[in-house]
């Protein structure tokens, strides 16, 4: 049985990282989150991805709303991460990952959670599949 835990060593807290992200990083959104990801060059820790949350206060001026909000989301990644975590476990890569919370509204934990589900499998989809599949040989033209 696996743990669902939220360990020290899986949490983003580099300015540094942070802010390579946004300059050099790749994104996608689906609603009402964003993620924000970038493959660091060394590794930080043991665990594959380093995540953090950002909710802006430009839509939630209330401190309460915004940390209630950054409990929602990071509660659907820690229930939801072995998915990636097991894909994940063959490279030796470590992704960094921001998800910001872009609805100007609280929105249910339900609806939070699907759409990290559906950002794990968009993430793995696109990247880590394209890095893995060798380009397929042509048919020759006959």
């Amino acid at each position: 049985m696996k743990k669902f835990t939220f360990k020290k060593a899986e949490r983003l807290k580099s300015r540094k990282v942070i802010g390579r992200m946004f300059k050099d990083g790749k994104s996608f959104g689906v609603y009402p989150l964003r993620l924000v990801w970038l493959e660091m060059e060394e590794r930080k820790s043991k665990s594959p991805v380093q995540f953090t949350v950002s909710v802006p206060k430009r839509s939630f001026k209330s401190a309460v709303k915004r940390n209630r909000l950054k409990r929602k989301v990071r509660e659907a990644w820690r229930l939801n991460k072995n998915w990636l975590y097991e894909k994940l476990e063959n490279t030796d890569s470590q992704i960094a990952f921001m998800v910001i919370y872009t609805a100007k509204e609280d929105l249910p934990f339900e609806q939070i959670e699907a759409a990290m589900r559906t950002i794990n499998r968009r993430f793995f989809k696109k990247n880590i599949l394209r890095k893995t599949n060798h380009k397929r040989a042509k048919k020759p033209l006959l």
